[in-house]
């Protein structure tokens, strides 16, 4: 492994000292950490110089909540809420599973993306239909490993019957419906649960540094038994997992634990035993203050994902309450299908703008400081990775993206913080490093081919057409009842005026 020394950069280091100020300085990185950052060190012999005049250094991104199964289904759906739009995009019925290279193809995909948008760490809650197998953990861990790339890869799950995950699925769905999906298999909390700890004993730590990590992925509360949230719980906390799950995405999801859970899914995770700083949820966005102080208590964080939430119309998470509760707030893209990105640069933006229309107080406002901190360290402490990347500190390891500033988004260059967060879009990344690894020089990836990659998804995209056309279409059986199901639930939202109003802000006064 190469030693680097970086000179004279600008440096916004997300750390306790300075934040995310920038300042100038050097950082010396030695068998893959960074072992000094000061101004004015000197070469030591072998080691590389990187040139840092003009360049700005912030840790390495973390996209806190992606799935790699949307890779494939980028671009083939649009205006569905996401009760309707899984239908399409992950088909209950008529979905052949796929093999172990198309697998390596789409997570390769979902890998090469990142990394030249200064991702060095992806949270990737995989999923297969209608189950995951070892074989395609394999191809996933096999393809990160070759991408050089950092990531927590789950095998998310559901543990329940199909029509049980649905509020009025039986009272909407045909009896047709009903009894094709009441023959879909369903894997149980048992099975999964060996399948994760002979994951774990496979996969997690590998690569070097250890960077590859398995995760537990029950897919959200209503669509799993107390059986598998306690075992993945206990594994969590066995092995330092990250436990990824879904909560309150949407409205129906808000009127479901109302309904059928006695008010509130994260009551019930408490009572469960299954809150703890292992957890994160992905999305958040109907959350009440209690739910809020049970999170913050017990040290869980947030993955937020506004593209996603606004393209699917599931609704915003309450970005300053949930701030002032103390709960840890990381950003993700979610997949591609549902965000049609991975950069996380994208997510930075959206975060920043969009929760200024959420409140006439300033002071409720994201700061462009505070969307970096979600996108750096508050990722890497959501992936249980808070110690060791997510900032530029010495003794932690050296994932960073090196900037040039002699580009259009900083010029003329002003704030350099305020133009990273606004302006950047990615074409101004020079180099990523994974580890002290070089993985993207002068915006190329060294460890995938870029061209053979596409050129093997171009020869496989007819299959993936025929596929997908076979899926959607088997599918119509359940679309009429599902959008039946969804305005009820909106009907039944409507009347919830603390989430219709949502007006729990501070209002600016005169």
């Amino acid at each position: 492994m190469s030693n680097y020394l970086i000179r004279n950069a600008t440096v916004i280091a997300v750390d306790a000292t300075h934040g995310t100020e920038p300042f100038s300085t050097s950082i010396r990185i030695t068998d893959g950490l960074i072992s000094e950052m000061a101004v004015g060190l000197e070469a030591r012999p072998g080691e590389q110089i990187i040139n840092g005049a003009d360049s700005l250094i912030i840790p390495g991104m973390v996209n806190a909540h992606a799935h790699n199964w949307e890779n494939l289904w980028r671009g083939t759906q649009d205006n569905m809420p996401l009760e309707v739009w899984m239908l399409m995009c992950y088909p209950v019925v008529g979905s052949d599973p796929l093999s172990p290279e198309l697998v390596r193809l789409r997570t390769l995909l979902m890998a090469a993306e990142s990394l030249k948008s200064g991702v060095t760490t992806v949270v990737d809650d995989a999923y297969e239909i209608p189950f995951q197998k070892m074989e395609h953990l394999a191809a996933e861990f096999a393809a990160y490993e070759q991408a050089g790339i950092r990531a927590n890869l789950s095998g998310q799950i559901a543990d329940k019957p199909f029509l049980d995950t649905m509020p009025f699925a039986r009272e909407f769905l045909s009896s047709e419906a009903q009894k094709i999906a009441g023959e879909l298999e369903v894997t149980s909390a048992a099975d999964y649960l060996a399948f994760a700890r002979e994951a774990i004993s496979k996969f997690d730590r590998t690569a070097e540094h250890g960077r590859l990590r398995f995760m537990v992925g029950p897919s959200a509360p209503q669509r799993c038994t107390p059986e598998l949230l306690t075992g993945c719980s206990a594994l969590a906390k066995e092995f330092d997992l990250e436990l990824h799950t879904h909560v309150l995405e949407t409205r129906t999801q808000r009127v479901t634990s109302d309904e059928f859970y006695n008010g509130s899914f994260v009551e019930w995770f408490d009572e469960l035993g299954v809150l703890s700083p292992h957890v994160t949820l992905a999305h958040g966005v109907w959350l009440n203050e209690k739910e809020l102080g049970l999170l913050a208590e017990n040290g869980c964080s947030i993955s937020h994902n506004p593209l996603s939430n606004m393209k699917l119309a599931s609704g915003l998470m309450p970005w300053s309450e949930v701030r002032r509760a103390g709960v840890n707030v990381a950003i993700g893209t979610d997949g591609v299908c549902s965000s049609d990105t991975q950069r996380v640069s994208e997510v930075m933006k959206a975060t920043a703008l969009v929760h200024k229309l959420t409140s006439d107080n300033p002071e409720d406002w994201p700061t462009a400081g505070q969307v970096l901190e979600a996108a750096t360290i508050n990722g890497a402490r959501s992936a249980q990775l808070g110690s060791t990347v997510g900032s530029l500190e010495v003794g932690k390891e050296a994932d960073l993206v090196i900037y040039d500033l002699n580009t259009l988004a900083f010029s003329p260059r002003q704030q350099v913080d305020l133009q990273l967060v606004y302006s950047e879009n990615g074409s101004s990344i020079r180099t990523v490093m994974v580890a002290g690894r070089i993985i993207v020089d002068e915006g190329e990836l060294v460890t995938i081919d870029e061209s053979q990659l596409l050129q093997d998804v171009r020869e496989i995209t007819p299959w993936l057409h025929e596929w997908q056309s076979k899926a959607m279409a088997e599918n119509e059986i359940f679309v009429e009842g599902f959008w039946k199901q969804y305005r009820k639930s909106m009907k039944m939202f409507s009347g919830q005026e603390r989430y219709r109003t949502r007006d729990w802000s501070r209002r600016a006064t005169s």
